[in-house]
């Protein structure tokens, strides 16, 4: 995602959401059986990542903690699975890389979970006076210096790039510790920050305005642009800055703004959680889905049902890890409109990594960090337009990653010997709208364009690198906005459950970003205030508020 350098080397205490391994059947499916009832402290609705360390810090806390997951896995869009027949290779599905998980959550709850750096940070080809050439970000400071003097023909570009991160780098420092403490208000966090440039460009002013005044080559400030556009239908200059709160989360993870890839996959989080959560006491009950939720205030009753019947649980608290949308429709509340999601994920498996029509790279390094295609600044711009218009953009953004480059652990031992690669594929600016009439055809017709930006930067055609499974069948798979709606039950495909929110209080958040309307009924996935990503910021926020509540009876 970001195209600005990381750190490099492996880090056991960091960690972009179901189930862990395989979809790992993880839980218990019968822990009351249907009919029956049972009391907890807490009921977490949702096995995603954020139930899971919401469910880890109760147990681990003394309450006694039960998990409903509908599916029969764990994990939510956190998860790693074979998607090709016959072929062992574990991908991370759906979310794929790690920034916004913070080291006390991994130090808090014990997690045996590691993430590896990548060496190069961006490669985004393009053609400039006939001939292919590219700007590489990535493999030291002289290099990366190089590389932008050789596209733009002087220092400017880079010298206005190293302001640029430096200064969101500064902010990422001071910003990223607030995400785990009670939500601030805009005036305690703009004195955190304590620097009046960064809270304006980043806070005030739309991001396309400050890529335009400190960049001048279309292709830097396309590169720039993308952090802002992850999943958010936007334009640069948005008045309503949801673009800048998605650049915002994507800058300042881990204090650092690197997105680092997950050792075994992103099942190897979920994997960990699900093993904390259950060794501290909390019951994991897959293939129960909660349908309502009855509460005083007090105390509450949730209803649920597996293949066998049905079931009621009794808690003093729920959290909900969905979104808003489901807890509304579990509570009988008023359902909000679902903000559309905007992308396409596809995943692949290569016998080999292709070849570059820019010779001077070696595509083991092009492919190693963020692969940018068709996202030049007026690129993006285009594509928003088009698709606003309701039409599939004519050059469609996206950006791929190869995780095996980073960590052959995720190949079997005969794919890693023979070469094979994964690729991940992350396409901008295509909202669920567009899909609405034939999802399937137009994800088949959208695949086809988008790859067919990416071959026009290779020496030969992606097609030809790819896999085989067990079937015959090429190793590729693409997901639209309604594929994800269908498949995890994200409204409108949105990646985020709803639009972004500033990382401060505001139109009456509560103390932790978390409370709902329901004292004891609070909202613990990617919807909560600071959720979005794989994180666990909002499930570790639900659990510090339950801890933080009354004493048993009283409205918390």
């Amino acid at each position: 995602m970001p195209a600005h350098e990381g750190h490099h080397g492996e880090q056991g205490n960091q960690g972009h959401g179901g189930g862990g391994g395989d979809g790992g059947r993880q839980g218990s499916r019968g822990h009351a059986g249907p009919g029956k009832k049972r009391a907890y402290d807490v009921v977490v609705v949702g096995g995603g990542h954020n139930g899971l360390v919401a469910a880890a810090y109760l147990a681990g806390a003394g309450r006694s903690v039960l998990v409903l997951e509908r599916l029969d896995h764990t994990g939510g869009a956190a998860v790693s699975t074979r998607p090709f027949t016959g072929v062992d290779a574990r991908l991370s599905r759906y979310s794929y890389l790690v920034s916004l998980l913070p080291s006390k959550i991994v130090r808090d709850l014990g997690l045996s979970f590691r993430v590896r750096s990548r060496t190069i940070s961006s490669y985004t080809p393009v053609e400039r006076a006939g001939r292919p050439t590219g700007l590489l970000v990535g493999g030291g400071e002289g290099r990366t210096r190089e590389a932008f003097a050789r596209l733009t023909g002087g220092e400017r570009e880079y010298a206005a790039w190293e302001r640029f991160y430096g200064m969101t780098g500064r902010l990422a420092q001071r910003v990223f510790p607030t995400l785990t403490e009670p939500l601030p208000t805009r005036e305690e966090l703009r004195r955190t920050v304590d620097d009046e440039e960064a809270w304006r460009t980043l806070f005030e002013e739309p991001i396309g305005a400050a890529v335009e005044e400190r960049f001048a080559d279309d292709l830097v400030r396309g590169v720039v642009l993308t952090d802002a556009l992850i999943g958010t239908f936007a334009d640069a200059h948005d008045p309503s800055l949801r673009q800048n709160r998605c650049f915002l989360y994507h800058v300042i993870g881990g204090g650092t703004g690197a997105w680092d890839v997950p050792v075994g996959g992103m099942g190897a989080l979920t994997d960990a959680l699900a093993a904390a959560a259950r060794d501290a006491g909390a019951v994991l009950a897959t293939g129960h889905e909660a349908v309502r939720i009855d509460t005083d205030g007090r105390t509450a009753e949730v209803a649920y049902r597996t293949a066998d019947g049905e079931g009621v649980a009794a808690a003093r608290h729920v959290l909900v890890n969905a979104s808003p949308q489901a807890l509304a429709a579990l509570t009988g509340g008023e359902r909000p409109a679902p903000a559309e999601g905007a992308q396409l994920k596809v995943n692949m498996l290569l016998e080999r990594l292709p070849r570059l029509r820019d010779s001077s790279v070696d595509p083991r390094e092009a492919f190693a960090g963020t692969f940018h295609i068709a996202e030049g600044y007026e690129q993006l711009a285009a594509a928003h337009a088009q698709a606003a218009a309701g039409a599939l953009p004519a050059a469609p953004p996206s950006e791929i990653y190869c995780h095996s480059l980073t960590d052959p652990t995720i190949l079997g031992a005969d794919l890693a010997q023979k070469g094979y690669q994964t690729l991940t594929l992350f396409g901008l600016h295509t909202p669920a709208r567009l899909f609405r009439a034939d999802n399937d055809g137009v994800r088949e017709e959208l695949l086809r364009s988008t790859l067919a930006q990416l071959d026009a930067h290779l020496a030969e055609p992606l097609a030809d690198c790819l896999a085989l499974d067990a079937d015959g069948r090429p190793c590729i798979e693409a997901r639209t906005p309604l594929d994800l709606e269908r498949d995890l039950g994200l409204p409108g495909g949105n990646i985020f459950h709803r639009e972004l929110s500033w990382p401060y209080a505001d139109d009456g958040a509560g103390r932790w970003g978390v409370e709902t309307r329901h004292a004891n009924v609070l909202l613990c996935g990617a919807g909560a205030v600071r959720g979005g990503g794989v994180s666990g910021v909002p499930g570790h926020n639900a659990a510090m508020a339950v801890l933080e509540a009354p004493a048993a009876g009283e409205r918390s």
